[in-house]
Protein backbone atom coordinates (compact mmCIF):
# COMPACT_ATOMS: atom_id res chain seq x y z
CA UNK A 1 0.00 0.00 0.00
CA UNK A 2 1.42 3.39 -0.74
CA UNK A 3 0.30 6.50 1.25
CA UNK A 4 -1.45 7.65 -1.81
CA UNK A 5 -4.46 5.11 -2.08
CA UNK A 6 -4.68 4.29 2.01
CA UNK A 7 -8.56 5.72 1.14
CA UNK A 8 -9.35 6.17 -2.83
CA UNK A 9 -13.09 6.94 -3.39
CA UNK A 10 -13.72 7.82 -7.54
CA UNK A 11 -17.29 9.05 -8.30
CA UNK A 12 -18.80 7.52 -5.75
CA UNK A 13 -22.65 7.51 -6.53
CA UNK A 14 -25.22 6.39 -4.11
CA UNK A 15 -29.11 6.60 -4.07
CA UNK A 16 -31.68 5.74 -1.92
CA UNK A 17 -34.53 4.90 -4.17
CA UNK A 18 -34.76 7.94 -7.03
CA UNK A 19 -33.25 10.36 -4.34
CA UNK A 20 -29.23 10.88 -4.86
CA UNK A 21 -26.93 10.77 -1.74
CA UNK A 22 -23.46 11.08 -3.01
CA UNK A 23 -23.70 12.18 -6.28
CA UNK A 24 -20.05 11.95 -8.03
CA UNK A 25 -17.47 12.30 -4.80
CA UNK A 26 -13.62 11.78 -5.09
CA UNK A 27 -11.58 11.97 -2.72
CA UNK A 28 -7.80 10.58 -1.56
CA UNK A 29 -6.70 10.69 1.78
CA UNK A 30 -3.01 9.51 2.51
CA UNK A 31 -1.53 7.31 5.37
CA UNK A 32 -0.38 9.31 8.16
CA UNK A 33 -3.25 12.48 8.01
CA UNK A 34 -6.58 12.89 9.77
CA UNK A 35 -8.92 14.76 7.41
CA UNK A 36 -12.41 16.30 8.21
CA UNK A 37 -15.58 16.21 6.11
CA UNK A 38 -17.66 19.04 7.25
CA UNK A 39 -21.43 19.79 5.94
CA UNK A 40 -25.43 20.44 6.69
CA UNK A 41 -26.97 17.58 7.45
CA UNK A 42 -28.13 15.84 4.42
CA UNK A 43 -25.06 16.75 3.00
CA UNK A 44 -24.13 12.55 1.95
CA UNK A 45 -21.44 12.60 4.81
CA UNK A 46 -22.60 9.54 6.89
CA UNK A 47 -23.46 7.99 3.58
CA UNK A 48 -20.45 8.41 1.99
CA UNK A 49 -18.41 6.74 5.17
CA UNK A 50 -21.28 4.02 5.45
CA UNK A 51 -20.43 3.21 1.91
CA UNK A 52 -16.40 3.16 2.27
CA UNK A 53 -16.92 0.66 5.30
CA UNK A 54 -19.33 -1.59 2.89
CA UNK A 55 -22.30 -0.89 4.97
CA UNK A 56 -24.38 0.58 1.90
CA UNK A 57 -23.79 -0.64 -1.76
CA UNK A 58 -23.14 2.09 -3.90
CA UNK A 59 -24.78 3.02 -7.15
CA UNK A 60 -21.52 3.38 -9.43
CA UNK A 61 -17.98 4.49 -8.48
CA UNK A 62 -15.03 2.80 -7.15
CA UNK A 63 -14.12 2.57 -3.32
CA UNK A 64 -10.34 1.29 -2.33
CA UNK A 65 -9.42 1.25 1.38
CA UNK A 66 -6.05 -0.11 2.38
CA UNK A 67 -5.07 -1.36 -1.66
CA UNK A 68 -8.75 -3.38 -1.30
CA UNK A 69 -12.19 -2.74 -3.37
CA UNK A 70 -14.55 -2.17 -0.90
CA UNK A 71 -17.31 -4.35 -2.69
CA UNK A 72 -15.02 -6.92 -4.52
CA UNK A 73 -12.78 -8.01 -1.61
CA UNK A 74 -15.08 -6.41 0.94
CA UNK A 75 -13.36 -8.90 3.81
CA UNK A 76 -9.99 -7.58 3.59
CA UNK A 77 -11.01 -3.88 3.43
CA UNK A 78 -13.15 -4.50 6.72
CA UNK A 79 -10.25 -6.14 8.42
CA UNK A 80 -7.65 -2.86 7.04
CA UNK A 81 -10.70 -0.81 8.47
CA UNK A 82 -12.24 1.05 11.40
CA UNK A 83 -15.74 2.45 11.22
CA UNK A 84 -17.37 4.17 14.07
CA UNK A 85 -20.96 4.95 13.26
CA UNK A 86 -23.15 7.24 14.57
CA UNK A 87 -24.79 6.12 17.11
CA UNK A 88 -22.30 3.68 17.73
CA UNK A 89 -23.09 0.28 16.95
CA UNK A 90 -22.09 -1.83 20.09
CA UNK A 91 -22.93 -5.28 21.77
CA UNK A 92 -25.14 -4.10 24.09
CA UNK A 93 -24.60 -7.44 26.01
CA UNK A 94 -21.06 -7.55 26.20
CA UNK A 95 -18.75 -5.46 29.05
CA UNK A 96 -16.90 -2.71 27.24
CA UNK A 97 -13.22 -5.34 27.49
CA UNK A 98 -15.29 -7.98 25.74
CA UNK A 99 -16.76 -5.61 22.73
CA UNK A 100 -13.24 -4.21 22.27
CA UNK A 101 -11.56 -7.96 22.46
CA UNK A 102 -14.13 -9.22 19.94
CA UNK A 103 -13.64 -6.36 17.53
CA UNK A 104 -9.93 -6.82 17.61
CA UNK A 105 -9.99 -10.46 17.07
CA UNK A 106 -12.21 -10.07 14.07
CA UNK A 107 -9.21 -8.37 12.59
CA UNK A 108 -6.57 -10.80 13.71
CA UNK A 109 -5.65 -9.20 17.13
CA UNK A 110 -5.57 -11.19 19.87
CA UNK A 111 -2.98 -8.95 22.01
CA UNK A 112 -5.09 -8.30 25.22
CA UNK A 113 -2.45 -6.51 26.74
CA UNK A 114 -3.04 -3.59 23.39
CA UNK A 115 -7.11 -3.37 24.40
CA UNK A 116 -6.46 -2.58 27.94
CA UNK A 117 -3.69 -0.16 27.17
CA UNK A 118 -6.02 1.75 24.64
CA UNK A 119 -9.30 1.86 27.44
CA UNK A 120 -6.56 3.77 29.96
CA UNK A 121 -5.73 6.10 26.84
CA UNK A 122 -9.45 6.73 26.37
CA UNK A 123 -10.01 7.18 29.99
CA UNK A 124 -12.82 3.64 30.01
CA UNK A 125 -10.38 1.40 32.16
CA UNK A 126 -12.78 2.07 35.07
CA UNK A 127 -15.69 1.05 32.74
CA UNK A 128 -14.06 -2.11 31.37
CA UNK A 129 -16.50 -4.63 33.26
CA UNK A 130 -19.50 -2.53 32.67
CA UNK A 131 -22.29 -3.98 29.92
CA UNK A 132 -22.53 -1.22 26.74
CA UNK A 133 -26.09 -1.29 27.31
CA UNK A 134 -25.61 0.45 30.18
CA UNK A 135 -23.66 3.25 29.27
CA UNK A 136 -24.37 6.88 28.95
CA UNK A 137 -24.20 8.66 25.51
CA UNK A 138 -20.64 9.88 25.45
CA UNK A 139 -19.24 7.08 27.28
CA UNK A 140 -20.81 5.01 24.36
CA UNK A 141 -19.00 7.12 22.10
CA UNK A 142 -15.62 6.77 23.17
CA UNK A 143 -16.34 3.09 23.01
CA UNK A 144 -17.23 3.27 19.55
CA UNK A 145 -14.22 5.01 19.16
CA UNK A 146 -11.79 2.47 20.86
CA UNK A 147 -13.38 -0.50 18.76
CA UNK A 148 -12.54 1.69 15.58
CA UNK A 149 -9.00 1.84 16.65
CA UNK A 150 -8.28 -1.53 17.67
CA UNK A 151 -6.42 -3.66 15.96
CA UNK A 152 -3.91 -1.56 14.07
CA UNK A 153 -6.11 -0.68 11.21
CA UNK A 154 -4.43 0.95 8.28
CA UNK A 155 -8.04 3.12 7.59
CA UNK A 156 -10.47 5.12 10.68
CA UNK A 157 -13.39 5.99 9.72
CA UNK A 158 -14.98 8.29 12.04
CA UNK A 159 -18.82 9.59 11.88
CA UNK A 160 -19.05 12.19 13.64
CA UNK A 161 -17.58 10.51 16.49
CA UNK A 162 -16.07 13.29 19.03
CA UNK A 163 -19.34 14.38 19.38
CA UNK A 164 -20.84 14.69 22.75
CA UNK A 165 -17.97 14.29 24.73
CA UNK A 166 -16.88 16.12 27.88
CA UNK A 167 -13.47 18.34 27.74
CA UNK A 168 -11.44 15.57 28.87
CA UNK A 169 -12.99 12.78 27.55
CA UNK A 170 -13.08 14.92 23.92
CA UNK A 171 -9.20 15.77 24.65
CA UNK A 172 -8.44 12.02 25.28
CA UNK A 173 -9.90 10.91 22.18
CA UNK A 174 -8.20 13.87 19.78
CA UNK A 175 -4.57 13.08 21.19
CA UNK A 176 -5.74 8.67 20.18
CA UNK A 177 -6.90 9.95 16.59
CA UNK A 178 -3.88 12.11 16.27
CA UNK A 179 -1.21 9.55 17.60
CA UNK A 180 -2.99 6.54 15.22
CA UNK A 181 -2.36 8.88 12.40
CA UNK A 182 0.94 9.65 13.33
CA UNK A 183 1.31 5.73 13.57
CA UNK A 184 0.71 5.54 9.64
CA UNK A 185 -3.45 5.21 9.62
CA UNK A 186 -5.59 7.20 7.32
CA UNK A 187 -8.63 9.40 9.55
CA UNK A 188 -11.62 10.26 7.57
CA UNK A 189 -13.92 11.79 9.93
CA UNK A 190 -17.15 13.61 9.73
CA UNK A 191 -17.60 16.84 12.16
CA UNK A 192 -19.88 19.57 12.91
CA UNK A 193 -17.44 20.59 15.59
CA UNK A 194 -15.66 23.17 13.43
CA UNK A 195 -12.89 23.85 16.44
CA UNK A 196 -12.05 20.02 16.22
CA UNK A 197 -11.70 20.17 12.84
CA UNK A 198 -9.14 23.20 12.74
CA UNK A 199 -7.32 21.31 15.77
CA UNK A 200 -7.09 18.41 14.50
CA UNK A 201 -7.08 18.09 11.14
CA UNK A 202 -4.45 18.00 8.36
CA UNK A 203 -7.18 18.67 5.60
CA UNK A 204 -10.74 20.03 5.44
CA UNK A 205 -13.52 18.89 3.04
CA UNK A 206 -16.66 20.32 2.51
CA UNK A 207 -19.64 18.68 1.41
CA UNK A 208 -23.13 19.33 0.09
CA UNK A 209 -26.41 18.21 -1.62
CA UNK A 210 -24.04 15.11 -1.93
CA UNK A 211 -21.38 16.53 -3.58
CA UNK A 212 -18.15 18.05 -2.67
CA UNK A 213 -17.21 21.85 -2.78
CA UNK A 214 -14.05 22.58 -1.00
CA UNK A 215 -10.50 21.05 -0.51
CA UNK A 216 -8.33 22.92 1.89
CA UNK A 217 -4.82 21.41 2.78
CA UNK A 218 -1.14 22.06 2.92
CA UNK A 219 -0.75 26.45 2.86
CA UNK A 220 -4.18 26.81 1.51
CA UNK A 221 -5.42 25.31 4.87
CA UNK A 222 -3.01 27.24 6.85
CA UNK A 223 -3.92 30.28 5.15
CA UNK A 224 -7.67 29.94 5.28
CA UNK A 225 -7.05 29.12 9.64
CA UNK A 226 -4.90 32.06 9.66
CA UNK A 227 -7.59 34.38 9.20
CA UNK A 228 -9.27 34.11 12.73
CA UNK A 229 -11.39 31.20 14.37
CA UNK A 230 -14.46 32.45 12.34
CA UNK A 231 -12.69 31.87 9.09
CA UNK A 232 -13.53 28.69 8.68
CA UNK A 233 -16.91 29.62 9.68
CA UNK A 234 -17.27 31.57 6.86
CA UNK A 235 -16.41 29.75 4.01
CA UNK A 236 -18.54 26.92 5.27
CA UNK A 237 -21.62 29.03 5.30
CA UNK A 238 -20.78 30.35 2.38
CA UNK A 239 -20.45 26.95 0.33
CA UNK A 240 -23.56 25.14 1.86
CA UNK A 241 -27.05 25.49 1.16
CA UNK A 242 -29.38 26.61 3.60
CA UNK A 243 -31.01 23.80 5.23
CA UNK A 244 -34.83 24.75 4.96
CA UNK A 245 -33.89 25.39 0.95
CA UNK A 246 -32.71 21.37 0.87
Amino acid sequence: MTSANAIDVSDLTVRYGKRVAVDGLSLRVEAGSVVAVLGPNGAGKSTSLMAMAGGVLPAGGSLRLAGHDVVEDAMAARRATGFADQPPTLYDYFTVSEHLAFVAETRGDRDTDGHRALLERLGLAEIAGRMCRELSFGMRQRVGLAAALVGGVSVILLDETLNGLDPRAARLAREAVREAADAGAAVLMSTHLLGVAERLCDRILIMDRGKLCADKSGAELEELLAGGPGALEELYLSLVTDEQTR
